[in-house]
């Protein structure tokens, strides 16, 4: 989360997306994020959208944002993603990027999702796939994919920790975790039209892991390891 440069790429890859999508451009777009941490993605869409709140649960991350961040158009707010202090239909844009794994109750945080958009405003959402081969948080294969006892152990004998928190879907979870909103999927265009989406990072350089890609979205898509959707309200 503190990976200024890394977060800033995936912000760039927002706003392409966002722009593709919103014929008027992000300028007048009022953005809020959940699961913010430590405000750099917030602060990079704040150059360029009408304004951006960030929340997160994470105090010191909050702390540590606001401390960081100052704009006018920028502010933190430490809360809930499952009970966003917010009035109904207040956002353009809400953007969810690797969080549902975290809550403990996703369905919960997608309604209040849900609410906070305006009629016809967008969640943008990347998620990871259970089914994928590395597990994107500890770095340890196959870990997503046991059970969840099983995955207690496994980081226990790793020496990682203690307990396996997080909790994955595959694909078809997700798109049933997703089924009250429109779905508009954009996952085969990052990989495909890279210089448009700023995603070259993703697979440049490494032969292997863009065959690998390719295959898997020609071939088994629900296996691909992750998504990037736009979700219209």
């Amino acid at each position: 989360m503190f990976a200024q440069q890394d977060r800033y790429k995936k912000a760039d890859t927002m706003l392409a997306v966002l722009a593709d999508h919103f014929p008027q451009g992000v300028a007048s777009l009022r953005i809020l994020t959940v699961g913010c941490s430590a405000g750099f993605i917030e602060r990079r869409l704040a150059e360029h959208a009408d304004s951006v709140i960030g929340v997160d649960i994470d105090e010191p991350a909050i702390a540590f944002a606001r401390k960081t961040h100052p704009r006018e158009n920028l502010r933190f707010e430490l809360g809930d993603a499952m009970n966003l202090n917010f009035p109904n239909d207040e956002f353009d844009v809400v953007v969810c990027s690797q969080v549902y794994e975290h809550v403990p109750d996703a369905s919960r945080m997608m309604a209040n999702i849900l609410r906070v958009l305006r009629p016809g405003g967008v969640c943008y959402f990347a998620a990871t796939n259970r089914f994928c081969v590395m597990e994107q948080h500890y770095f340890l294969p196959f870990l997503s994919i046991v059970p969840v006892a099983w995955a207690h152990l496994y980081l226990r004998m790793a020496g990682r920790g203690e307990f396996y928190y997080e909790r994955h879907l595959g694909y078809f979870g997700l798109v049933r975790l997703c089924n009250g909103f429109e779905r508009i999927d954009y996952t085969k265009r990052l990989i495909l039209e890279p210089d448009q989406f700023a995603t070259s990072y993703l697979l440049s350089g490494n032969r292997l892991k863009s065959l690998a890609a390719h295959t898997l979205m020609r071939f088994a898509y629900w296996f691909f390891p992750g998504y990037v959707w736009l979700l219209r309200k």
